[in-house]
């Protein structure tokens, strides 16, 4: 799959936090998962009820959005409306693409910063949750600011790559790793199935040889 990180050591080390982080993710939606069909269990055939599933689940899909912007960033899934895109020249996309990127980090700065002070407010006031479980609230914000502060870096580190791109006139390279991706390469994200396009096949080939690739 491709990424829009760079070959560098740090990008190998914010890919791999972020695949931990998305995997400890999925697996405790899973468990929200369970703990939700037991709450639904137990109040209609046993009237007991688990305290605070809901509240865990408002937590949960905040704390697995953050994290999941920078995962959904790095394998570049992100929506993009592009139909107008192509109709421009290669420089001009180049620039439109480093111009998104950089945009992207100032906004994940924003939303660091913003989640800071959230944290910070929660924390002096000693705010608690009005529930049952009257949670700090510094705590499942504290990790929801670990998710923003995931994507602020990785969102950092794109756009330097993508302004030394373009400052270096490597627009091509540009345009391929921070444009959207094709329809060949979103199959190949959903399926990880390599396909070849018909210029990767030689026209000397035989026929079934060919078949054979496709």
């Amino acid at each position: 799959m491709k990424t829009l990180l760079p070959r560098h050591d740090v990008s190998r080390a914010l890919a791999r936090v972020c695949d931990w982080t998305v995997i400890a993710c999925g697996w405790w939606l899973i468990a929200l998962s369970v703990m939700t069909c037991v709450e639904m269990l137990g109040r209609k055939l046993f009237s007991f009820s688990l305290q605070g599933i809901d509240e865990i689940g408002s937590y949960t899909y905040g704390i697995v959005g953050a994290f999941g912007f920078a995962y959904t960033l790095i394998t570049r899934s992100h929506t993009r409306v592009d139909f107008l895109l192509s109709r421009f020249s290669v420089r001009a996309r180049a620039a439109l693409n480093m111009l998104a990127m950089v945009s992207l980090a100032a906004l994940a700065l924003m939303c660091l910063w913003r989640g800071y002070n959230v944290v910070v407010e929660s924390i002096e006031l000693r705010s608690t949750a009005a529930t049952p479980l009257a949670t700090p609230m510094w705590i499942p914000q504290a990790i929801w600011l670990c998710g923003y502060l995931m994507f602020a870096l990785v969102a950092a580190w794109a756009a330097l790559d993508a302004l030394r791109l373009f400052c270096r006139g490597r627009l091509g390279e540009l345009n391929e790793r921070f444009g959207p991706q094709t329809i060949e390469e979103e199959i190949e994200a959903e399926t990880e199935v390599q396909l070849k396009t018909p210029a990767a096949v030689s026209p000397t080939a035989p026929m079934g040889a060919t078949g054979a690739a496709s």
